[in-house]
């Protein structure tokens, strides 16, 4: 499962499922519930995530250009070791900050 959580002015999406074609719906649909609050400040925690297939890499590319029209930002934090690697393949990584933690993630947004 995926929830929202909001840190100040930043809205934190973790989650403990595989980001793959079962589970892009639910989490394209809090991702989008974060568009509708102004400029949308978002860190996608991928701690717990075990995995992501390419529905789900296809749905960070998506929105980080969505959020980066209404002149927000998605931020990645703490990839576990295979998100990682599947991050760097791809060479989608390269499109992300991507951060050790959370915490520092969502302060990255103030500086």
């Amino acid at each position: 499962m995926f929830e929202r959580v909001t840190q100040g002015a930043v809205d934190v999406i973790q989650g403990d499922l595989p980001l793959n074609v079962d589970h892009v719906e639910e989490l394209g649909e809090l991702l989008h519930e974060c568009l509708n609050h102004g400029q949308p400040y978002v860190v996608l925690d991928l701690e717990k995530v075990p995995l992501i297939d390419s529905a789900g890499l296809e749905l960070l590319l998506d929105f980080k250009e969505e959020s980066r029209q209404l002149g927000g930002a998605l931020k990645l934090a703490a990839p576990s070791a295979l998100c990682e690697e599947i991050l760097a393949i791809t060479g989608v990584g390269g499109q992300f900050e991507i951060f050790s933690e959370t915490l520092s993630a969502v302060g990255s947004f103030v500086r």
